[in-house]
């Protein structure tokens, strides 16, 4: 036999917000633009720290190696795969 599903009913959000949030003041979309620019979050590994000290020092490695990487490449023959 099958159990009937318990139907509870959703609190609305003024209810379930505490009286510390107080959302009245806000803007809509104030840090959109921030958001929309994005960030890509990398964690190097601690053996590697005393070589890339700071942001810059691997900026300038991953610069290096990306002119590297783009004149090593072969161009693709066009064509099927099989």
């Amino acid at each position: 036999m099958k159990r009937k599903a318990r139907r509870t009913r959703r609190k609305s959000d003024a209810v379930m917000l505490r009286a510390e949030y107080d959302f009245r003041g806000a803007a809509r979309g104030v840090t959109a633009a921030r958001y929309q620019r994005g960030t890509n979050v990398v964690v190097i590994d601690p053996n590697v720290l005393d070589v890339f000290p700071d942001s810059s020092a691997v900026n300038a490695a991953l610069r290096a190696l990306a002119s590297v990487v783009r004149h090593g490449r072969r161009p693709r023959k066009r064509g099927r795969r099989t």
